[in-house]
């Protein structure tokens, strides 16, 4: 007579929900860290771009439908991934298809990606920090119920990381409608901001082509190296412009807050 050892029902079943928890987390971890070994982001310049504008540009006029697509799911890759490049991403967007084509493009594509590492995020880490959540988590969290929408777009238009602002309101137990409106809404000023500088930065990148053509042909390839400098471009504007919005996203609770500690006085 043999005696089997058999695991509990609740173990195991306590095991799959832990890896069914973290395994699109652990998947959106192992593609990051391919594509960060491989190099391929470094590939998303604007030294690049200007080397395949021609190119680029003849794809698009002919096949603009594609383009428009292929772009899309290149941006929600990058945002879904946490990946560098979004702003070059942007403002090429807004150079290869113009504002009134990017800028929908861009806020489709970023609000996916975000979602999608919103939604992986809550699943993992939210879950598993809600379940050890000490008072100060509380206290953020109770913030974010009140006021959620009013925070949500104060993040988006600060200039902080756009993958941290993914991250934090998912541990925080933000709605993912709340999160949602709060992205579509929020990333609206900076992209159209972003993708109006692909019109100056397509005078940009046409003089850096130009010089890098003109070097090639006197002192050959191996001798010239193509730079395209956008340090002409308002980068420091826009992040004032956007920091000034964001404060008034903050004005309603604010408010609220002032309007009820007079009440309770």
């Amino acid at each position: 007579m043999s005696l089997e050892t058999r695991p509990a029902t609740g173990a195991v079943s306590s095991r799959g929900g832990s890896l069914k928890r973290w395994l699109p987390l652990l998947v959106i971890g192992a593609a990051m860290a391919v594509v960060l070994a491989m190099g391929w982001h470094r590939e998303l310049t604007f030294e690049n771009l200007a080397l395949r504008r021609g190119e680029l540009n003849d794809f698009v006029t002919r096949h603009l439908l594609a383009a428009v697509a292929i772009y899309i799911a290149l941006y929600i890759a990058i945002v879904a991934l946490s990946l560098p490049g979004a702003g070059v991403l942007s403002i090429s967007g807004g150079m290869l298809f113009g504002v009134w084509i990017a800028a929908p493009a861009i806020i489709v594509a970023a609000t996916a990606g975000a979602v999608i590492i919103f939604l992986v995020t809550r699943s993992s880490l939210g879950a598993a920090l809600a379940e050890r959540a000490g008072p100060w988590l509380e206290r953020f969290r109770a913030g974010f119920e009140k006021e959620g929408l009013a925070y949500m777009l104060f993040l988006r238009l600060m200039p902080f990381p756009f993958f941290i602002i993914n991250l934090v309101p998912a541990v925080l137990g933000v709605p993912l409608r709340t999160f949602f409106i709060g992205t579509v809404f929020g990333i609206m000023p900076a992209t159209f901001a972003f993708a109006y500088l692909g019109d100056t930065l397509d005078r940009v990148v046409t003089d850096a082509r130009a010089t890098y053509d003109a070097c090639v042909a006197k002192s050959g390839a191996a001798a010239c190296k193509l730079s395209v400098d956008v340090s002409s471009l308002p980068f420091r504007q826009i992040a004032i412009a956007l920091v000034l919005i964001g404060l008034v996203a903050l004005i309603p609770p604010v408010l609220n807050r002032w309007r009820a500690r007079n009440a309770a006085v």
